[in-house]
This record gives structure tokens, C-alpha cells and sequence, in this order.
């Protein structure tokens, strides 16, 4: 399929797990893409080679999502690069699990820069090379909805912030034909959650399903809402989690 073909797209860490796929999928069907990431170079690489072998332009480029300085530089990067952007995909994320006692100031505040502000910088830096037909599409998790173990305070605190969000930018961006959305993966099979890891059985259990999603199986629903079939969809919160928040 080439639904994407001619768009360009911008994806916050996107050198492994989800955001790699994401940025696979997004080139498979058409679209030109730059991915972020902070410390993995050599993964993101191989990320751009894989883009390119399927005949789209890619680049990575190193930036801390923390810094919204350095997200403004990279949207504006991807759109001189690329003569345009349609696609943004908020994936970047810090992932803290720790008693609310234990937590440092330094620990919550990167994690709201990261899983929250940044999304919003982002956004706020893309928006202003979109045209109608723009896409923003925000990754979550189905601990927005489901806590199911202690020490998720913060994190499912980040995550729900972007329900909001999404459905305010959708209501404002609306008009000017731009769509909005947010993505809630479940357990997926990456590094920082494999699906053979210690707890995989347990977290594998309360899925309607009974297993972890491929990033592939995210990364699907990510790009049917960037396509064209997806122009009808916006302000809404999909769960892509075999059942979790069933």
C-alpha cells in the first residue's frame, strides 16, 4: 500500500520498540521520515538503513525530548529536509516504575517533560508547517486507564495528561483540517517489556488475549490513523491492548 506516498513524517524515538516500528510502517506505505532518538546511534542507524532499502528518505538525529528547544530544531529540520510535514508521532517516552515515597523531584519532573511537555512542544512546532490533512498522533499506554500494579502513579499520571490533551488540539486544529489523536499500546513485546521477561506471564494474563502485542500491531493502527482512511478520526483515545482495559 502507499497511502502515505509523498508525506513526510516526524517520529520522537524511533530507534527501537514502538517507535521503530512506527517509523518502518509509516515509510512501507510512502512516507519520507525523521526519527529522534538520545543514546541509542547505532540502533537508529539501522533504522535509517531499513527505511531507505524500502526506497524513502530517512534521517535520525540525536535530541533529548526533555529540552523543547531541541524538539522545535528537529520538526524544523524534518520539514526543510523533507519540503514539508504532515505526520508527527509523539512516541518518546520515560518509563519509571517506584514507590510515590521514593520518587525525586528530579525523577517526576523528567518524566513530565518527557511523556508530557514534549508532546505538547512538539506539537506546537509541527502544527506550523501542516496543511489541512495533517496528522498528530500521540502514543500512550493502557496504564492511563488500568494501574494494575503499585509504583504506576506517575507514569499513568504522564500518560493521562495526553487524553487531554489530544482532545483539546483536536477541537482547536479541527478547522484548519488537522487531526489528533492518541494511541494506548498494551503490553508489547519490546526491550524495555519483552514478552518472555519476568513478569510476562502475569501481564500477559489480564489481556483478554492472553499475549503481548508485536510493536508491528501498534504500529498498524498508527498508520491507519496518519492515512487517508483515517481523516474521519479525531480527539480519540484507541486502545490497542488485546483486551487489557476490557
Amino acid at each position: 500500500m502507499n497511502r502515505l506516498e509523498g508525506k513526510a513524517a516526524v517520529i520522537t524515538g524511533g530507534s527501537r520498540g514502538i517507535g521503530a516500528a512506527v517509523a518502518l510502517r509509516l515509510a512501507e506505505e510512502g512516507a519520507d521520515v525523521l526519527l529522534t532518538y538520545e543514546n541509542s546511534a547505532e540502533r537508529a542507524a539501522e533504522v535509517v538503513e531499513r527505511i531507505k532499502a524500502v526506497g524513502r528518505r530517512a534521517v535520525a538525529v540525536r535530541a533529548d525530548s526533555a529540552v523543547p528547544e531541541a524538539l522545535t530544531a528537529v520538526v524544523d529540520e524534518a520539514a526543510a529536509t523533507f519540503g514539508r510535514l504532515d505526520i508527527l508521532v509523539n512516541n518518546a517516552a520515560v518509563f519509571l516504575v517506584a514507590p510515590l515515597e521514593e520518587l525525586v523531584a528530579a525523577e517526576i519532573d523528567r518524566t513530565l517533560a518527557v511523556n508530557v511537555r514534549a508532546p505538547f512542544a512538539a506539537s506546537r512546532a509541527a502544527v506550523r508547517h501542516m496543511d489541512r490533512g495533517g496528522r498528530i498522533i500521540s502514543i500512550g499506554s493502557n496504564i492511563a486507564d488500568r494501574a494494575v500494579f503499585p509504583g504506576l502513579a506517575l507514569y499513568s499520571m504522564s500518560k493521562t495528561a495526553l487524553v487531554g490533551m489530544t482532545k483539546g488540539l483536536a477541537r482547536e486544529l479541527g478547522p484548519r483540517g488537522i487531526t489528533v489523536n492518541l494511541v494506548h499500546p498494551g503490553p508489547t513485546d519490546t526491550d524495555t517489556n519483552p514478552a518472555d521477561g519476568p513478569n510476562s506471564g502475569t501481564i500477559a494474563g489480564f489481556t483478554a488475549l492472553g499475549r503481548y502485542a508485536e510493536a508491528a500491531e501498534i504500529a498498524a493502527t498508527v498508520a491507519h490513523l496518519a492515512s487517508p482512511d483515517g481523516a474521519y478520526i479525531t480527539g480519540a483515545s484507541i486502545h490497542v491492548d488485546g483486551g487489557f482495559t476490557a
